[in-house]
């Protein structure tokens, strides 16, 4: 299982993100949990989770949030604007196990 943590602002407009990255999972026949929070929760959070992913409005918050997550060897990112726009979430799960891969490998 994959484990994918969503941070925003406030946890709400990565809610339908979250949604979408979930149906993708399930026709991809791939078993994932994914999980938004807000930008307060994610030092408590980040532990539990393979990878981060930041909503494009929290960007600035990316040094910051490697850094934090570095102390678990958790891969951090921000999610691609016009995915994020577009609610794409296929593409958007795609990217984190990407992401997810590539911090195995390192």
């Amino acid at each position: 299982m994959v484990k994918i943590l969503l941070c925003c602002s406030a946890g709400m407009s990565t809610s339908m993100v979250v949604q979408r990255m979930q149906k993708a999972a399930t026709q991809l026949g791939l078993e994932a949990k994914i999980d938004a929070v807000g930008m307060e929760e994610f030092n408590e959070k980040i532990a539990e989770y393979d990878c981060c992913l930041l909503g494009p409005q929290i960007k600035y918050k990316l040094a910051d949030f490697e850094r934090q997550a570095q102390e678990y060897h958790k891969p951090v990112t921000v999610i691609n604007t016009m995915d994020y726009g577009m609610l794409n979430g296929e593409k958007i799960l795609k990217s984190a196990l990407a992401l997810i891969d590539a911090n195995k490998g390192a």
